[in-house]
């Protein structure tokens, strides 16, 4: 059974969770556009009470209070007035990526655990900068991407782990969307996701992180030899700022990884093919797993079962991590994966400045 090896992480979780008081969060900033569907699940979490919401904008205030029936008395315009009002286990940061580091230091000091919407950050410094605040200060740095909760990428990540594949030869990774502008994001989303110095690049980092953070947990941590991409903006009355598209190789030893980050696709996308030496498997959407062994079999499409509760969302998973009852160490949610990641995008983006490959040294640990 594919779900075993979580048999052991989630018996806690399973027998005390009813017995455990839910986890207190406050959400900081709701510029990023994921914060519309972080609400709903808010409300239906049994494991989560929301007790804060930091966002200095009334208008924001004001529609998220009208869409998604956010408490008035929630809101604070500052963190420091959030913790006069009380302190939160965690903050679940929903700005915009340049102000992640800001709020993950403040949140280190104060002995505040922090989880923020993918991209990491902008710079690599600013990925270190918030690992070393966690260090000192003994929090937790987390980071969300919706293809962490993937059946299909759990699947996938579990059998090149046992070998199923045999060594991985090839991984291939599609993110995106048609773009941002074309399927209407908010203003105060689009805002930032087009600007250079508020999201690092464009589609390169919007939807490059996937792959990259996918990619550092199938090589164990491993950071690569180097990485060699090329970015263009095909669309430049629409994103004049920043690149629309983007093509990422990224060298290992025996390895290599493509990402396709795009907002230029017909339709949105998020899969990964990995190509072993044995086989390969295709994680196709969120359930939907294809793989095939032999050139005299037909690809066999299995749909993957339910994740145990502690990985079907990043607010299961903080509240199974806050309560002992999962370790989540060197996971895709992780602050040691994401420095690698980050570095991975770091070099890109160098990479496509400069026009030539650009090797990578390790960052200290």
């Amino acid at each position: 059974m594919r779900l075993k090896w979580f048999a052991m992480t989630v018996l806690a979780a399973t027998m005390t969770a009813a017995a455990q008081q839910p986890v207190t969060v406050a959400v900081v900033g709701l510029e990023h556009g994921h914060a519309a569907g972080l609400f709903n699940h808010i409300a239906a979490s049994k494991n989560v009470t929301l007790i804060a919401v930091v966002e200095p904008d009334k208008t924001l205030q004001q529609e998220y209070t009208g869409k998604y029936h956010v408490d008035p008395s929630l809101y604070v315009d500052s963190l420091d007035a959030m913790l006069a009002k009380g302190k939160p286990q965690a903050v679940l940061i929903y700005t915009s990526p340049v102000r992640h580091r800001a709020v993950t230091e403040w949140a280190a000091k104060h002995g505040i655990d922090a989880m923020m919407e993918k991209p990491f950050a902008t710079t690599l410094a600013d990925a270190i900068a918030m690992r070393d605040a966690g260090r000192k200060y003994g929090t937790k740095v987390l980071v969300n991407y919706e293809t962490t909760w993937y059946a299909s990428n759990t699947a996938v990540l579990k059998d090149v782990a046992d070998g199923k594949l045999g060594e991985v030869r090839k991984v291939v990774v599609h993110d995106g969307h048609n773009g941002p502008a074309e399927i209407h994001v908010q203003p105060e989303f689009l805002k930032w996701l087009t600007d250079p110095a508020l999201n690092g690049a464009g589609a390169m980092f919007d939807f490059g992180c996937y792959g990259a953070d996918l990619m550092t947990v199938m090589m164990h941590g491993e950071v690569p030899i180097s990485v060699t991409a090329v970015a263009q903006t095909n669309k430049p009355d629409e994103y004049p700022k920043v690149d629309d598209d983007a093509t990422i190789i990224v060298r290992y030893p025996h390895t290599q990884l493509v990402l396709m980050p795009s907002w230029d696709w017909p339709i949105a996308r998020k899969d990964m093919e990995v190509y072993g030496a044995k086989g390969y498997e295709i994680a196709v959407d969120p359930l939907t797993v294809t793989s095939r062994f032999s050139e005299r079999e037909k690809p066999s499409t299995v749909e993957e079962p339910k994740l145990p509760l502690a990985y079907t969302d990043s607010l299961e998973y903080l509240a199974a991590l806050e309560r002992g009852e999962i370790k989540g160490d060197h996971d895709l949610s992780a602050t040691d994966t994401n420095v690698v990641s980050m570095q991975i995008l770091d070099a890109a983006k160098r990479s496509v400045q400069e026009g030539r490959t650009v090797k990578i040294t390790p960052v200290s640990r």
